[in-house]
Formats: structure tokens, C-alpha cells, sequence
């Protein structure tokens, strides 16, 4: 199982709503995930600075490369993307994160 962590970027102003959209994400998303193999998600804010740091697990790393294709995945960006710092595909821009340090 591979861990994943990325930082992304909220706009000022909208922690309360993307906290609200992600508390009401729909069975479609949540089984797109799991179906991908995706497990402990987490997304972490910096209220500060608007950083966000997500974290999750993978058995495959190739299935993330499957998900910007599928409908509702693209439907869930487009949805975020008034709120967030987005690619032109709508998809949040993601930097990746290097692990420094582990404590099993």
C-alpha cells in the first residue's frame, strides 16, 4: 500500500464552504474512490494560509492516472473550482509532497 500526500490551495474566504461541500460529497464520488482502491483520505487545512494537505493510500498508483476521465470526477472539479486554485481542466492544482520522515 503506497501513502500519497499533496498540498493544494483554497481561495481566502472559503474554508466554511469547502468544508460544506465536502461534508455533502454524494455516494457517486465516495464509491469512485474506493473503487479506485483509495483508502484514509484526509484533507487538511492551514486557515492561515489557505493550504490544503491531503493524504491517502493506494494498492495501485497507475488507477489515480484514471480518474481525471471519468464523469464524475470531472463533474466534482467543476463544482470545486470556484473555490480553489484549478489546472484549466478544472482539476485543483496539486503539488506533491516528499515523505521526511516516518514513525510506524
Amino acid at each position: 500500500m503506497k501513502q500519497i500526500a499533496f498540498k493544494m490551495k483554497l481561495h481566502k474566504g472559503f474554508e466554511e464552504e469547502y468544508k460544506q461541500r465536502h461534508n455533502e460529497i454524494g455516494p457517486e464520488l465516495r464509491e469512485l474512490l474506493h473503487s479506485k482502491g483509495i483508502t484514509d483520505y484526509h484533507i487538511f487545512l492551514d486557515e492561515a494560509t489557505g493550504d490544503l494537505f491531503g493524504t491517502l493510500k493506494i494498492e495501485d498508483e497507475r488507477k489515480l492516472e484514471e480518474l481525471p476521465h471519468h464523469p464524475v470526477m470531472q463533474h466534482w472539479w467543476s463544482f470545486m473550482k470556484d473555490i480553489m486554485e484549478t489546472a484549466e481542466d478544472n482539476s485543483p492544482v496539486s503539488i506533491p509532497l516528499q515523505q521526511v520522515f516516518y514513525l510506524p
